[in-house]
């Protein structure tokens, strides 16, 4: 539902990776975004009017986005596609974190437009600022990127993890996405990406940042 910038561009993504799309806007001038190969249907409606999703083919889809400009008519459609026709999987885009934080809790994956492009920002503009790449609704987990330590070269991730209370994620070494064992070892000039309890960042990024403790 809704066929903007980000629902256009998502509808031919997905088209693009072998799914059949339906796309819902209740301004028909909308679809002019899609290109011209896109061979998906477009339906004209209010994306939370049980009639429209039903047209646009909502009792056989598997999965069901809601990307309009409003927070409400995105969390209702959200709604209606997951507690009326039991779609398996529904994510909703929000722009109140707040908001996000309430239906993350209903169990309705929320993408929070602004905090999440604000923290992008950041994170380029200000190298000394705290920064996340990524949190979760609620506001409990974080995904931040780590300095560690020369010390730490060498450190197994599980041993890592223990020792300074994380979980790593993935490593990005030398431009390369590596997703580690826990027998894996910490290179010189690895990338460190782990997700962390919010409330624990500043005790992990100062644990990682320090001298590793002497081990027998």
């Amino acid at each position: 539902m809704g066929c903007g910038r980000v629902g256009a561009s998502l509808a031919e993504a997905m088209e693009r990776r072998g799914h059949t799309v339906s796309v819902i806007d209740r301004d028909p001038t909308a679809f002019k975004r899609l290109s011209p190969e896109f061979a998906g249907t477009t339906t004209v409606g209010m994306g939370f009017d049980r009639e429209v999703l039903t047209r646009a083919g909502i009792e056989k889809a598997d999965a069901f986005a809601a990307v309009s400009s409003g927070d409400n008519s995105n969390i209702v459609a959200a709604r209606v596609a997951r507690e009326t026709f039991g779609v398996a999987r529904v994510v909703a885009r929000i722009y109140d974190a707040r908001r996000a934080q309430v239906y993350a809790r209903l169990g309705i994956p929320t993408v929070a437009t602004v905090p999440w492009t604000t923290e992008r920002f950041v994170a380029e503009l200000d190298d000394d600022v705290d920064t996340v790449a990524w949190r979760d609704p609620s506001g409990s987990v974080d995904l931040i990127e780590l300095d560690i330590d020369e010390s730490w070269i060498g450190t197994s991730v599980a041993k890592f993890a223990e020792e300074t209370g994380c979980h790593v994620v993935f490593l990005n070494r030398l431009g390369r996405p590596i997703l580690p064992e826990p027998r894996t070892a910490l290179q010189d000039d690895d990338i460190v990406y782990v997700a962390v309890r919010s409330a624990d960042r500043a005790a992990v990024r100062a644990t990682a940042g320090a001298p590793r403790p002497i081990h027998d």
